[in-house]
């Protein structure tokens, strides 16, 4: 009886554990809807997305509407934070590692003209070809903040 309960116990918890884990899911493209202003998530450059601590995902359509959603929420229950850039459409990174270019020849979804950047030199570059500024992800978030 006791090597039952035991055997019990460890599957509850391997449960547990496989149930809470942190992972992005993907973004269906042209199905997936925006968990801040419900738009259809179509922009592969500007897609992003949330990972609660407990394993929620919330998908956005644009970088921005992330950010002023994680002015909603409380910052401590937030597991993952991940955007996908301009140079690798489609791919999802560490959003807090990205460097962000807000340029009016560079048009986002919701109109904050807000691009993210895998690699800052290449940033830098484009922001000469284009008007607008650098941020990081601290500067974004300051400058987002109500």
């Amino acid at each position: 009886m006791k090597n039952n309960y035991v055997f019990l116990v460890l599957i509850c918890l391997a449960i547990s554990f496989y149930s809470c884990e942190l992972k992005p899911e993907p973004i269906h493209y042209g199905m997936d809807v925006c968990g801040y202003c419900s738009m259809t998530i179509v922009d592969r450059q500007r897609a992003s997305q949330v990972v609660s601590d407990k394993g929620r995902v919330v998908k956005f359509d644009a970088i921005e509407c992330m950010v002023n959603h994680l002015e909603e929420v409380d910052y401590q229950n937030v597991g993952m934070i991940l955007c996908a850039t301009y140079n690798e459409p489609g791919e999802l990174m560490d959003a807090t590692k990205a460097t962000y270019l807000i340029s009016p020849e560079l048009p986002s979804p919701m109109g904050e003209n807000l691009t993210a950047f895998g690699d800052k030199r290449l940033a830098m570059d484009v922001q000469k070809d284009v008007t607008g500024n650098l941020y990081t992800w601290q500067e974004l978030t300051d400058k987002f903040a109500p």
